[in-house]
């Protein structure tokens, strides 16, 4: 009780294979294959790139921005320090 036998998981296949058929398996099976295989070369990509730099994090691009767009008279108060 609460277990499934091969019986019972043989059963189950012979049944979607009635209700799908063997060519739909076969193009789903396909469609799997080549969506697990361009997620691998994906990963294999983006890991290989470790030579190139990363970009900076959002909040340092925007300050850095927003420096350079400030006005001369602008104090920043964490660069400077009172003397």
């Amino acid at each position: 009780m609460g277990g499934l036998s091969i019986w019972h998981w043989l059963i189950v296949l012979l049944i979607v294979v009635m209700v799908f058929g063997t060519k739909k398996l076969k193009n789903m099976g396909g469609d799997l294959g080549s969506a697990v295989k361009g997620f691998k070369d994906g990963m294999k990509e983006g890991g290989s790139s470790s030579d190139d730099q990363p970009a900076p994090p959002v909040s340092q691009v925007t300050n850095a921005q927003a420096a350079d767009k400030a006005d001369k008279t602008t104090i920043d108060v964490e660069a400077r320090q009172k003397s």
